[in-house]
Order: C-alpha cells, then sequence, then structure tokens
C-alpha cells in the first residue's frame, strides 16, 4: 500500500508541476478506459475524464445522475490501464455537505485519481454555491487529500461563465471570477477551470490577476490552443468534444456499412 502510495504520489506532483502558465498541459478528455488507453498512445501528458461524456457513455444525463458506484468503476477501469496522472471530473463532488465531498474524495483517491474537477454549480444547475460554502466545500476535498497522503490537484471549476450566454458575459463576471479563484486559492485549491469563458481580454486578465493556474474549455476555433497559451493559460481541455467527434464519426461508419450491406 506504501509503495502505491509513493507511485500515486509522485504521478500528483508530476500532474502539478504540468500547469505552466503560457505552456499550457492539453488535455484530451475521455470517458472509458478504451478511450483513456488510445489517448494514452498519441503521446499525451494526463489522462482526464468528462462527466458529460462519462454520463452519456454509459446511458445517463449529466448532473450526477450517474450513480457514484459506476463512476468509481469506471475511473478504477482507467487508473489500472493507463500509467499517466489520472484527473476525473466529479461534477459538484456528488454531495452537498462537506463530509459527502471528503468522503467520496476519499474514496475518488482509493481508486486511483490524483486530480478532481469539482463545480461550484447548485446540483439543479440553477445557480452557484456562495462562495463560504464552495470553499468549505473545497477545504473538505483538500483534507481529504491530506489524509490520504496524496498532493491531489483540486481544480476548482466556476460556472459563472455557463450560467450567462456570450453575449451577457461582462467586467462583472470577471470580477467574480477573479474573487472566487481568490477564495478558492485559500480554500486548498489547485487550479481554477472556467468553462464557457471565451473573451480573450478577460482570458488574460483572470490569468494575470488569478493566484491559481487557469484552465479554459476549448468550444469553439477561436481562441485557439496556441492563442489561448500566449493569454496565460495554464491547462487547456475539451470537455465533449471528442466523445462527440467518436460518436458523429460511429454514426457515420455504421450508415455506410449498412448502407452499403
Amino acid at each position: 500500500m506504501n509503495a502505491n502510495k509513493r507511485t500515486m504520489g509522485e504521478k500528483a506532483e508530476q500532474f502539478h508541476q504540468y500547469h505552466v502558465k503560457g505552456k499550457p498541459l492539453v488535455l484530451v478528455n475521455v470517458w472509458d478506459a478504451g478511450s483513456a488507453q488510445t489517448i494514452q498512445s498519441t503521446g499525451a501528458m494526463a489522462i482526464a475524464t468528462g462527466s458529460w461524456s462519462v454520463a452519456t457513455a454509459h446511458g445517463e444525463q449529466d448532473g450526477e445522475a450517474l450513480p457514484f458506484q459506476l463512476v468509481l468503476a469506471n475511473l478504477s477501469r482507467i487508473t489500472k490501464i493507463v500509467d499517466l496522472p489520472v484527473t476525473i471530473d466529479i461534477e459538484g463532488g456528488y454531495g452537498r455537505s462537506v463530509s459527502e465531498v471528503k468522503q467520496n474524495v476519499l474514496q475518488i483517491i482509493e481508486h486511483g485519481a490524483v486530480g478532481i474537477n469539482i463545480e461550484d454549480q447548485l446540483p439543479n444547475g440553477a445557480g452557484l454555491y456562495s462562495i463560504p460554502e464552495q470553499c468549505l466545500r473545497l477545504s473538505a476535498a483538500r483534507e481529504a487529500a491530506e489524509q490520504a497522503g496524496i498532493p491531489l490537484f483540486i481544480n476548482a471549476r466556476t460556472d459563472l461563465f455557463l450560467q450567462q450566454v456570450p453575449e451577457q458575459h461582462n467586467e462583472a463576471l470577471l470580477g467574480e471570477a477573479i474573487t472566487r479563484s481568490k477564495a478558492y486559492a485559500e480554500a486548498g485549491a489547485s487550479g481554477l477551470f472556467v468553462p464557457g469563458l471565451q473573451h480573450s481580454q478577460w482570458i488574460q486578465e483572470l490569468c494575470d490577476q488569478s493566484p491559481l493556474p487557469v484552465n479554459v474549455m476549448v468550444t469553439s476555433p477561436e481562441p485557439s490552443a496556441k492563442q489561448l497559451a500566449a493569454l496565460g493559460v495554464a491547462r487547456i481541455s475539451y470537455g465533449p468534444y471528442p466523445y462527440l467527434q467518436v460518436m458523429e464519426h460511429l454514426k457515420g461508419l455504421g450508415q455506410r456499412i449498412l448502407m452499403g450491406s
């Protein structure tokens, strides 16, 4: 057990070091052991799941509809088949209470993950946890990591920009993102994830002012990965995009096969 912990500890430290402002870690999000093994074979530095893709691949909706035991089983299969650091999207932590979050994160670590995404969106998708509430939840995740003896990378996701369409994004939202970043850092977070933010100037301002390395999810051709690096982003992820592309290819393949049969 101690040897396993050392191995996980080394992977966790390595994963932290991959987050470099201006030279971002690029993560092609996976959904199961097969996709994780495929992405590892491409020369990836780490493996990251996406909750939407994992849920959909299991026939469920995103939003913690997939039973947590299935989340753990899927994670276990991934960590057993790849040699890279693995980070898992656990949505809101599968629990509203601090104790639930802590226990769930302990189980995530036991199943081999060295990083997590945990969001501040409320379970019903309407609104966010207050900053004090979310800080308690992040602190609970950090306590779990310390109890397990693993320097877990806690990627604190804020859904500020997903709660509003891009046309309604403004300086006030950016200001709140910066405020949350500072509070989340004090609570034990390792990174800040801002899905939905696409405005180049605001991405740069956030990277300049956030005490945490910033993770941006690519949802459109602009800004490109190269441009995001120049803006100071430290981590780039692709969310459900890889899964959608694979399924679209599979659909086309199926149509061509069936039409030709």
